[in-house]
């Protein structure tokens, strides 16, 4: 099964130089270019989202795709009523520590907030931390 992003999440880890975090998550479900089939055609919920995030939930509606990455909160809500299981990128910190992937959740964050350009509110930070035992 397939794991399908908007290029947000991309940009941002390639920018911060942790690209390798999705081929150690997703590997080998990452990373393959594909055009969604029907681009002009959207799903019910993504009207009001932009074209790459509704675009990228077509597309992993249409190969029944494992995950969605996405930061985009509109477009995790509108996945979710669509039954397409989503993570954005704090979840997948989250995950690579509770996978023995990285060591700290905390200088991922950081180093994806200020050299990907991430925001992050105080709170989404504290939570990571939290559910990850680092505080």
């Amino acid at each position: 099964m397939s794991v399908v992003s908007d290029t947000t999440a991309i940009t941002t880890l390639l920018k911060a130089g942790q690209a390798r975090l999705l081929q150690e998550l997703f590997e080998p479900d990452f990373v393959e270019f594909r055009p969604v089939r029907n681009p002009g055609q959207r799903l019910p919920g993504t009207e009001t989202l932009g074209r790459g995030e509704a675009e990228a939930i077509s597309l992993a509606k249409e190969l029944n795709a494992r995950l969605l990455v996405t930061d985009d909160r509109k477009a995790r809500a509108a996945a979710k009523r669509l039954n397409v299981p989503c993570i954005g990128l704090v979840g997948m910190v989250i995950q690579a520590k509770r996978l023995g992937k990285i060591s700290s959740v905390r200088d991922l964050l950081e180093i994806i907030a200020t050299s990907g350009g991430l925001y992050l509110s105080d709170a989404v930070i504290a939570e990571a931390l939290r559910v990850t035992n680092e505080i």
